[in-house]
C-alpha cells in the first residue's frame, strides 16, 4: 500500500471512544490540551473543533503519524503544535513550551492503525514484511534484533511478561533452534515459527502468533517504561480540576494506569471520575473491532 493511501486509510479509521474521551477531556473547558499519542489526529481534530482551547500539543514518536496529523489540524493555525516524542518526555516538551500546567491529557494507548497497516513497519503477523516494529524509525533496536539476538531465557522472559503468554519457553525454544541456520529476517518466517511451536489452530479465538508479536512490540518501543513515566509527569501537570483520560487495550496497560489513579486519588489530591472503566457501546465495536478491548479511565485534580 502506498504511503498516500495508508494516511487515507488512517484519517478514515475511527478513533476509539470518541464521544466518551471528549464529553470527559471537556467538560471542564480546557484552555490547554495534551494529546501525547496524537496519531493520525483523529481524537485532536475532535477536540480542537468541539473547544475553544487556546492550544493542543500533540506528541507521537512516529514521523509517519506526525505528518499526517500536521495535515489533518493545519485548519487550526497555531492552536495546533506538534512534536515528534515519546510521551515519557512530557516534561521537557512542556517546558520548551514554556507551559506550566495543563487542564486536559488524553493518552490513547493503542497502536496507531496508520502503522500497524503498513506492512513495511512489521507490526502484524497478517502481513508479510520487515521485523522490524519500531514506533520511531529512528531508534536502533528492532524487532529482528531482539529476535536474532537475545538468549532463550531472555526471549522466554519478553514474551512470557510482556505476551502474558503461557507457552512463552517453547516458543523461545523453537524461536533459537530456528535461526541457527541464518536469521529470522520477517513477520511471516516469525508467524510459522510460532505456528510451528504451538500448531496454526487458534486459541480461544486468538491467532497463536498474537501475544508474542504483542509481547515483541512492547519490549522494543519499551513501552511500560514509558506509561510509567506518563503516570507520574500527567498527573503532576494538571492544574486544578484539569482531567486526564486514558485508552488502554489489555492489562499490561490497563493494571497500572488502575493502581495509579487509585493511589492518587487516595493521597486526597485527586478523584477518579470512572470508578471501574468505560467500554465502548456495542454500536462502536460493530463499526470498529479495534475498540473491542477498549477501557477508559479518567482522573480529575482536585481543587487546590
Amino acid at each position: 500500500m502506498s504511503n498516500a493511501a495508508h494516511k487515507m486509510s488512517a484519517w478514515l479509521h475511527e478513533p476509539v471512544m470518541l464521544q466518551e474521551a471528549g464529553e470527559l477531556l471537556l467538560a471542564n473547558r480546557p484552555a490547554i490540551i495534551v494529546d501525547v499519542t496524537v496519531g493520525a489526529g483523529g481524537h485532536a481534530e475532535a477536540l480542537l473543533e468541539h473547544s475553544a482551547c487556546n492550544r493542543l500539543v500533540g506528541l507521537d514518536r512516529d514521523a509517519h503519524a506526525l505528518a499526517a496529523a500536521a495535515e489533518r489540524l493545519a485548519r487550526f493555525g497555531d492552536r495546533a503544535v506538534l512534536r515528534q516524542a515519546d510521551f515519557a518526555a512530557l516534561d521537557s516538551i512542556l517546558d520548551e513550551l514554556g507551559i506550566d500546567q495543563i487542564d486536559a491529557l488524553l493518552a490513547d494507548l493503542g497502536m496507531s492503525s496508520l502503522a500497524l497497516d503498513d506492512p513495511a513497519r512489521g507490526f502484524s503477523f497478517q502481513s508479510d514484511g520487515p521485523l522490524d516494529m519500531r514506533m520511531d524509525q529512528d531508534q536502533t533496536l528492532s524487532a529482528r534484533d531482539l529476535v536474532n539476538e537475545e538468549t532463550e531465557a531472555e526471549l522466554t522472559r519478553i514474551i512470557r511478561d510482556y505476551g502474558e503468554e503461557r507457552h512463552a519457553r517453547r516458543i523461545a525454544r523453537t524461536i533459537v533452534a530456528a535461526r541457527r541456520p541464518r536469521p529470522i529476517e520477517t513477520t511471516f518466517q516469525l508467524r510459522a515459527i510460532i505456528e510451528r511451536a504451538l500448531g496454526p489452530r487458534r486459541i480461544a479465538g486468538m491467532h497463536p502468533a498474537t501475544r508474542t508479536f504483542q509481547a515483541l512490540r512492547i519490549a522494543v518501543n519499551r513501552e511500560l517504561e514509558s506509561l510509567a513515566a506518563l503516570l507520574v509527569s500527567g498527573p503532576a501537570r494538571l492544574a486544578p480540576g484539569g482531567r486526564m483520560v486514558t485508552l488502554a487495550y489489555h492489562s499490561l496497560e490497563d493494571r497500572p494506569v488502575k493502581e495509579s489513579f487509585r493511589t492518587l486519588a487516595r493521597s486526597g489530591g485527586y478523584v477518579a471520575i470512572t470508578g471501574k472503566p468505560m467500554r465502548p457501546s456495542t454500536a462502536e465495536v460493530a463499526r470498529n473491532s479495534r475498540a473491542r478491548s477498549a477501557r477508559l479511565r479518567c482522573l480529575e485534580r482536585g481543587a487546590q
